[in-house]
């Protein structure tokens, strides 16, 4: 199980507190680093501070030798493909072939309004999203490529250098849909990421997951499956409610619930919460339905303490 740092990077994030993130993801052994692709805050505190997607990604390539990183994910209702694909170009020849793109159909209504971009039905983006992704495909084989499509029209289109590896980048899709989600990432992801969900649900998402690999002639085994989960650790108790009330500044309807109750919340949002030896019980349980990778969404950034601690008892162990 490899274990990962991912930030929102539209809730308040600076360049100081992204800076710190970089840095500590690669000094304390984490396997990855992801941020968000938001254009404002999605819990609704619209003044707090967005960091720009390209340039935090460009920052992680020069600034680390080692991590894997990249966003969860950018949603094509604002990410053009041909920005996608030339983009994850230049950040895979940046880093060495460390950066892995992610890919999502879009979702937060709200952002799309404020910002004029079109959300569309949700079959609609199921459908861009998939022609999306031939697009982004088609582009990284460097050649000249024409595609008259109904979202995206391409007519001799060439995109150069052609990424590292001769079968592309490896591609993220996120989403828990069943019916369209799921077969679109045994297509054509490397890695399929969900939030949010209990470990059975996990489980039969997984298990459908296989199966349309299976249907198309593709190896399960092929894809992550990776989760991406909040979390709420202290050594005992009492640092535990120290963190919960912590948190409450980030999540403003949570302002008036009490450390207990914000603990009690996380639990029933799936969040990993409790002592490190709590908290492993519950990544073993995820490990046991064929979960790979965890994104440990991490709110308050200035909590160096809860990282080194994840570092230090967590990491190490779901290594071996």
């Amino acid at each position: 199980m490899r274990i990962g740092i991912m930030v929102e990077g539209q809730e308040d994030v600076t360049w100081e507190r992204w800076f710190r993130v970089v840095a500590l993801t690669e000094e304390l052994g984490f396997d990855s680093l992801w941020r968000s692709d938001h254009l404002f805050s999605v819990i609704g505190v619209v003044e707090r501070e967005t960091l720009a997607l390209w340039p935090s990604l460009t920052a992680v390539a020069l600034r680390t030798t080692r991590i894997t990183f990249g966003q969860l994910v950018s949603p094509v209702s604002f990410r053009h493909p041909v920005e996608l694909a030339q983009h994850a170009v230049a950040l895979d020849h940046l880093s060495g072939g460390r950066y892995v793109l992610g890919v999502g159909a879009g979702w937060y209504e709200r952002e799309h309004e404020a910002f004029g971009f079109a959300l569309l039905s949700v079959r609609e983006r199921m459908e861009r999203l998939a022609e999306a992704l031939e697009v982004i495909r088609l582009l990284w084989t460097g050649e000249v490529v024409s595609h008259q499509g109904t979202y995206y029209q391409l007519v001799q289109a060439q995109l150069r250098p052609r990424p590292l590896r001769e079968a592309g980048l490896p591609i993220v899709i996120g989403g828990r849909g069943e019916r369209r989600t799921l077969p679109l990432a045994a297509r054509y992801a490397a890695e399929w990421n969900v939030t949010n969900v209990g470990v059975e649900e996990h489980a039969r998402k997984v298990a459908l997951l296989h199966e349309h690999c299976r249907a198309i002639g593709r190896d399960p085994e092929t894809v992550v499956c990776s989760w991406m989960v909040a979390h709420l650790i202290g050594r005992d108790g009492s640092e535990l409610e120290e963190r919960a009330h912590r948190l409450r500044r980030w999540f403003p309807f949570w302002s008036t619930l009490s450390p207990a109750e914000v603990i009690a919340e996380a639990k029933r949002r799936h969040w990993l919460v409790g002592t490190p030896e709590e908290v492993l019980e519950q990544i073993r349980a995820r490990a046991a339905i064929g979960v790979r990778r965890l994104m440990l969404q991490t709110f308050d950034l200035d909590d160096v303490d809860a990282l080194r601690l994840i570092a230090t008892e967590i990491v190490p162990a779901v290594a071996q």
